[in-house]
């Protein structure tokens, strides 16, 4: 007879999760490292009661921002190598709807989270409850259904017995490779506090694997072939390298071959900077190195990247009439992008293979493609030196300065945390990136309010690195509440904010295509009504401070270098704030290197507009579709 143990859903939930681990290469990782929640109405009696009765199994952290907490357990995920993560609890309506952007962010960035938000009552003994939202055409219908397109997968245990179907499916979507992102699964409050007898092998530890596939046969020979038959190749370095961690494996392949590295916005610090394959970024925020090779390569290899359009600058970078694309991938949906040639395989699998298969023929490219790449690098890094440099110290730093005076201090167990406004452009041509982890940007979904949340996520992960989080005014106005998270938990995080008085990023794209930067200045209205008065009278740092931090004024580069360097060595969570240019002028770093489509009014009376309506007519006629 099974034998078996009473506890509610949520009591088992949480014992459940207290179990699952993840092995790969032989390591062992608890796979829900924590849970994240705010509780009310839907969730304080089920998985807040459970979670007080197992404390000592399940560690639990309190946020301020249901969004943010996502954004945390994100951050954490990757830091772990999508190997651990973070489950998230919270109460119906507004709590569960605040999950969306950020379930959608781990989505689209294939990193695991566990989204475990109240429902209202299956057995409906009141309807409508608090919150709840009334669907007339459909009974079965809450606001968690919202989760569904942004969910890998999602379920709604309206009865104790479907847990454990529920679980089990859920913890195999959270470590698959391919499959990993959000997973939801929507607690009816009712569900949640109901008693069931659950078989104790319920609560067994399970380990799940997480795989490595190696190529097909056939694929890795056509691969091989075409990398040899290649005069002019570029590798493109994606996310998945990391989430593999295949960068030693890329390594070992450039120096094999020297083909040339240039890397995506994920894909940023799968070689040293220093390393002589890399060539920087590549597309629309890359180095002109990165995409002068990209214009003219005639097979680019794809590795763990999904090409999104600021790699491939919306379809007009790669002109070589003669590319092709080869693709290795863990996802084959990927690997088929750009009619490509798919290699399906883990990215560490099918790099070592590819090496071992090109090394045995003895084949490298061309010592006078090495030498070209070489010296455009050379030159690419002394813009980058003339970008860092402050030659008067005692003037307000540019934003690329403020970069260089954290470049100054940082060394390879920094990480830098972003994800959106004018930084990632910044950031993708300029930084150094001195170690695998070291630059941490979310731009696949590129959310406004991602890093304070996710720097607190990666340093619950690495507790013993310094991790920044690069933040500007538009994007510290969004989210700075989990603050108050990072100085109640002891969480040292560090901040950079950068205060330019508006949406610089969107203001000059604004610029760019005839938008004359409407709306994307923080300053008072004028007589005109426009919003070109003077800068609002916001202290941000003194907003900082208020919630808990430590801050550090810096208004010169003098005083910046010295801030960072206080603020690296600081033992609790420290601000450093800093104001740079103005919303409406440019921060010195080199401009676009390639395009990026986003289209301008076909028909517009202000010359702004005609003018950038006739430039990106220029531009699409040069876009083609890989076939």
């Amino acid at each position: 007879m099974t034998s078996t143990t009473r506890l509610t859903v949520a009591q088992a939930l949480v014992r459940f999760l207290s179990a699952q681990y993840t092995e790969r290469d032989g390591a062992r990782h608890r796979l829900i490292g924590a849970t994240w929640g705010i509780f009310g109405h839907g969730n304080v009696a089920g998985i807040g009661q459970a979670l007080v009765e197992y404390a000592g199994d399940m560690p639990y952290h309190q946020g301020r921002n249901e969004q943010s907490m996502v954004h945390a357990a994100v951050g954490y995920a990757r830091q772990s190598n999508r190997l651990s993560t973070h489950a998230v609890t919270t109460s119906v309506g507004p709590g569960a709807t605040n999950l969306v952007t950020g379930a959608a962010l781990a989505t689209i960035n294939h990193l695991p989270v566990l989204l475990l938000p109240g429902d209202v009552f299956a057995g409906r003994p009141a309807d409508p409850v608090l919150q709840q939202l009334e669907v007339p055409h459909a009974g079965d219908v809450s606001v968690n259904d919202c989760l569904r397109p942004v969910s890998r997968y999602f379920d709604r245990v309206t009865r104790p017995e479907a847990l454990i179907a529920s679980a089990l499916q859920a913890m195999r979507v959270l470590t698959d490779p391919v499959e990993t992102g959000a997973v939801t699964l929507a607690l009816p409050q009712d569900v949640q506090a109901e008693a069931y007898d659950w078989p104790d092998e319920f609560f067994a530890e399970r380990v799940w694997t997480v795989r490595r596939p190696g190529p097909d046969p056939a694929e890795l020979a056509e691969a091989v072939r075409m990398i040899r038959a290649a005069r002019r190749p570029l590798v493109i370095a994606g996310g998945g390298v990391h989430h593999s961690r295949a960068e030693d494996a890329l390594a070992e392949f450039a120096a094999a071959t020297r083909i040339p590295v240039a890397s995506t916005q994920a894909g940023k610090g799968s070689l040293r900077w220093d390393h002589p394959q890399d060539v920087g970024g590549v597309g629309h925020t890359g180095t002109a190195t990165a995409d002068e090779l990209a214009r003219t390569a005639d097979l680019v290899l794809g590795v763990g990247t999904r090409y999104t359009d600021f790699t491939t600058a919306s379809g007009t970078l790669f002109e070589n009439p003669d590319v092709r694309f080869l693709n290795l991938n863990i996802a084959p949906f990927d690997g088929h992008k750009l009619a490509g040639t798919p290699l399906v395989a883990d990215a560490r699998s099918g790099l070592q293979e590819l090496t071992e298969a090109l090394e045995l023929r003895g084949h490298r490219i061309a010592d006078s493609y090495a030498t070209e790449y070489t010296e455009d690098k050379e030159r690419w890094e002394q813009r980058v030196d003339a970008c860092y440099e402050a030659d008067e110290p005692d003037v307000r730093p540019t934003q690329p300065q403020v970069l260089g005076a954290l470049d100054a201090v940082a060394d390879e167990t920094d990480i830098l945390v972003n994800a959106a406004g004018s930084l990632p452009g910044d950031l993708h041509k300029l930084w150094r990136a001195r170690s695998r982890d070291q630059y941490h940007l979310e731009y696949g979904y590129s959310c406004m309010g991602y890093e304070i949340p996710a720097a607190i996520g990666v340093k619950l992960a690495a507790p013993d690195r310094p991790v920044w989080a690069l933040v500007g005014d538009g994007t510290y106005l969004m989210m700075p509440t989990e603050i108050v998270t990072a100085v109640q938990e002891g969480v040292a995080i560090k901040m950079v904010l950068v205060q330019n008085h508006g949406y610089a990023s969107i203001g000059g794209l604004s610029e760019s295509v005839g938008g004359e930067r409407f709306g994307t200045a923080y300053r008072h209205r004028a007589e005109d009504g426009a919003y070109t008065g003077a800068p609002l009278p916001v202290d941000l740092a003194a907003n900082a401070a208020s919630l808990g931090m430590r801050v550090l004024r810096a208004k010169t580069v003098s005083d910046l270098r010295t801030a960072l360097a206080e603020a690296r060595a600081a033992d609790t969570p420290t601000c450093v704030y800093v104001e740079t240019e103005t919303a409406d002028t440019v921060s010195g770093a080199p401009p676009a290197q390639a395009w990026w489509d986003v289209p301008v009014a076909e028909t517009a009376t202000r010359s702004s507009a005609v003018k950038a309506r006739e430039l990106y007519e220029r531009h699409v006629s040069t876009r083609r579709r890989h076939l």
